[in-house]
């Protein structure tokens, strides 16, 4: 049974009462987790304040630097350890599972680097002034992670939190949270005070909420839903609480007549299917060149065809989805989609080996797929691709604008002049051009505009969301 883990030690909940374990594979119980409270929330705020007070605030930005190094190290130290309870843990195939321990590493390793490098200015002001800013940590952070990237955005959340001056009060998601458990006993290993990385574990509707009001909280960070983080936003403002929302995203990848189709081709395979579509920035619309729309689908409903899902050990394409209720969600959109009388391209396959109580679902390609239909409109966090044809540039903007998110876009064109005015035009925190993702660089701002959230994650940028500016005047004649 996992426990909390608040001032590097591990500790039970107030409420006695524990959270099962699911194999998203099989579909089985293999471990506990503790339902935590309220009470559990006060004692890792309380025991973050003392650590900031008594320890962090004294550190120099050096040796916050160098804690973080030697974390990142500790991680790759154990980098196959962490990637076997992710894999366990949320269903992910193994080449999936080891990258997001790499990347995780890599996160604490960039902001090791950047801990020094945060500075202030000094500003030209009247005769007799000196004027200086500098940037000061906004105290006890609250970081609310999800189940899709458990050590990914760890890493680009608390790392960059951290990294500002600040310390953590961490809830993950109750579907995935071991490896973070484990990340954090690691980080007492090699020299984090206690009460600097604070873990508690539970429901949302629970301890999610208790981290949201709590008013020892300075600074919230929330990835998930849009509906959750409207309530997060209005809980935080009943004190004025900063927020960080990255809300999810319906992403389009935009094919001009004109592309490398080879090229694009397996990036937009992969970018709805990597994690079984479980991602916020998932390439989920497909916007296809009247003129290449059919031997585009052709091409795509091949690759489709030979895609495979199975149990996370295999390997394979596409692992299990995180949870029978995910599995339900998409098979409900692709239900409605039917009954819509939306075509089906081509169906990946779910092979033999597959456990039947595992939260399996094959990739799908649709095509001629509505604007306004729910599942070109909606985030199905699942390995769902809708394709639709357009005429010109013009109506390309405007389908790729179309829904209420604006999170990443990608764009494929041999057009250099078109390639700009696309990134200029498309609403959206990250345009990618002739790529999709590239490659999931931690030095890149990642973030969105309209229902995908605000503020900024990952990248030098995501520290100034972490910190807050004062201005210094001093009359010195």
């Amino acid at each position: 049974m996992q426990l909390n883990y608040i001032a590097n030690q591990s500790v039970p909940s107030a409420s006695s009462q524990t959270i099962d374990v699911i194999d998203p594979s099989d579909g089985q119980a293999y471990d506990q987790i503790q339902r935590s409270v309220a009470a559990d929330i006060d004692d890792a705020v309380g025991a973050a304040r003392h650590a900031l007070d008594s320890v962090w605030c004294k550190l120099s930005a050096a040796e916050r630097g160098r804690l973080l190094m030697r974390l990142s190290l500790k991680i790759t130290e154990h980098a196959q350890e962490l990637a076997d309870i992710e894999q366990r843990d949320c269903g992910k195939p193994t080449k999936q599972a080891r990258a997001d321990a790499a990347a995780l590493a890599r996160y604490f390793e960039f902001y090791a680097g950047a801990c020094d490098k945060l500075h202030g200015q000094t500003i030209p002001y009247l005769d007799g002034y000196s004027v200086l800013t500098w940037r000061e940590a906004h105290g006890v952070t609250g970081h609310i992670i999800p189940w899709n990237y458990p050590m990914q955005i760890f890493g680009r959340s608390v790392g960059g939190a951290l990294a500002a001056g600040n310390v953590c009060v961490v809830k993950p998601a109750e579907d995935a949270c071991l490896s973070l458990i484990r990340v954090a006993q690691l980080a007492a290993e090699v020299g984090f005070a206690p009460g600097v990385i604070n873990m508690v574990t539970g429901y949302g509707h629970e301890v999610g909420a208790a981290l949201a009001r709590h008013r020892g909280i300075d600074h919230i960070s929330f990835t998930g839903s849009p509906r959750v983080g409207t309530l997060i936003q209005q809980v935080a403002a009943e004190r004025h609480c900063p927020v960080t929302l990255e809300l999810g995203g319906k992403s389009p990848q935009i094919v001009f007549a004109d592309a490398d189709l080879d090229a694009a081709l397996p990036a937009i395979i992969n970018a709805i299917v990597q994690n079984a579509g479980q991602t916020c920035s998932a390439g989920s619309r497909l916007l296809v060149a009247q003129a290449i729309y059919e031997p585009l689908l052709a091409r795509l409903g091949t690759a489709f065809e030979n895609l495979r899902v199975g149990p996370a050990q295999l390997d394979l394409d596409v692992g299990p989805l995180i949870r029978r209720s995910q599995q339900q969600r998409v098979a409900d959109f692709l239900d409605d989609a039917h009954a819509a009388g939306i075509p089906i391209v081509a169906e990946g396959k779910v092979v033999e080996q597959a456990p039947p109580s595992g939260f399996y679902q094959a990739p799908v390609l649709l095509r001629d797929v509505p604007v306004s239909h729910r599942v070109a409109q909606e985030e199905v966090f699942g390995p769902v691709l809708c394709a639709l044809p357009f005429r010109d540039e013009d109506h390309a903007v405007e389908l790729a604008n179309a829904t209420q998110f604006g999170l990443v876009a990608g764009v494929w064109s041999a057009n250099g002049a078109r390639q700009l005015r696309m990134a200029r035009r498309l609403r959206s925190g990250q345009v990618f051009i002739n790529n999709y993702g590239a490659g999931g660089g931690v030095e890149l701002p990642f973030g969105g505009v309209k229902s995908s959230g605000h503020g900024r994650e990952k990248g030098f940028e995501a520290l100034f969301g972490f910190t807050t500016l004062k201005t210094v005047a001093i009359r010195h004649g």
